[in-house]
């Protein structure tokens, strides 16, 4: 059963098209993955679905099959990438803020704050001030903020950037929780490999488009005759990355950190000719890691951009 079904959605601002007739539907208890680089229009779309920007045209028709925002709107919890809480407020205050803006008062409302606290792991951190926590403190009180009403949606927008290991993997856990308890999550992220690893569909957004859609495996699939090479080197070498897009075969070169992230169409002597290329420019070769398939293949074939371009 659907949750929610966006139809031909289309937002301009003058002269700039930010969304171009998007069509989605998305099934309850889902973890929807929206990909997109910065500019692509997730942040529109995400802004039209919960009524804080107004569409130019098209529709967006909820569980219920109303397209009123206003009589379904409390169906809704938002987690921003920037924060949302009070900083000199404690977590529970913020919580317990909330969720009575949803009309919970009295023991509910206690009962509600302290079930939050503890599914977001700061039961123990109740009475202490948003201000003193940590990255990933604050980013579990910004979760607990946005579902201590029980939102059937829940919109998550980069939940986990900016944060240690540890709080990532147990916001990963919560919202795998969140899903098997009936909710459905719409996620951005910039992290390919969560995407990977929770969503159960994604889409990927580019200049106002969804340009590919469906499961994991199935955006692999799509690229399935193209590679990834990983070259990394002693340094960067000024001018390789022309260089090695000149090669016949070589669909895109990226470089972060000494390695070159090369995305390639298979070919049995390619490895050959960018290793020639390298030596010819100076270049001292460490490591060449070929990769499987991955989202961020099928993104940047797609695209021609990493993520955060």
């Amino acid at each position: 059963m659907k949750m929610l079904e966006i139809k031909k959605l289309y937002k301009d601002y003058g002269n700039q098209v930010a969304v171009d007739g998007i069509n989605l539907k998305i099934e309850k208890g889902q973890i929807y993955g929206l990909l997109g680089p910065n500019g692509a229009g997730k942040s529109t779309v995400i802004g039209m679905i919960c009524g804080l920007i107004k569409k130019t045209s098209g529709e967006v028709i909820y569980e219920e099959d109303t397209n009123k925002i206003r009589k379904w709107k409390e169906n809704i919890g938002i987690v921003p990438q920037d924060f949302a809480i009070y900083w000199d407020l404690t977590a529970e205050e913020n919580i317990s803020f909330f969720c009575s803006l949803y009309g919970f008062k009295g023991q509910e409302l206690k009962d509600r704050t302290t079930k939050t606290l503890e599914f977001v792991g700061l039961t123990d951190v109740r009475k202490k001030r948003a201000s003193e926590f940590s990255g990933g403190m604050k980013r579990r009180l910004n979760i607990g903020c946005a579902i201590a009403h029980s939102p059937k949606l829940i919109i998550m927008d980069e939940p986990t950037v900016g944060i240690d290991p540890q709080s990532r993997n147990h916001i990963i856990e919560s919202v795998l929780k969140l899903r098997d308890e009936g909710a459905t999550i719409i996620y951005t992220s910039h992290y390919m490999q969560e995407v990977d690893d929770i969503c159960d569909r994604i889409a990927i957004i580019d200049k106002g488009h969804i340009i590919a859609e469906g499961t994991s495996e199935e955006l692999k699939n799509l690229v399935e005759d193209k590679n990834t090479l990983n070259l990394t080197v002693t340094k960067k070498i000024e001018g390789l990355e022309a260089k090695l897009n000149e090669i016949t075969g070589v669909q895109k070169v990226t470089f972060l950190d000494d390695e070159y992230k090369i995305l390639t169409l298979r070919s049995s002597n390619l490895i050959s000719n960018l290793v020639s290329v390298v030596a010819l420019n100076g270049g001292d070769i460490k490591n060449i890691v070929n990769e499987e398939p991955s989202l961020e293949t099928v993104f940047l074939a797609l695209t021609g951009k990493k993520l955060r371009e």
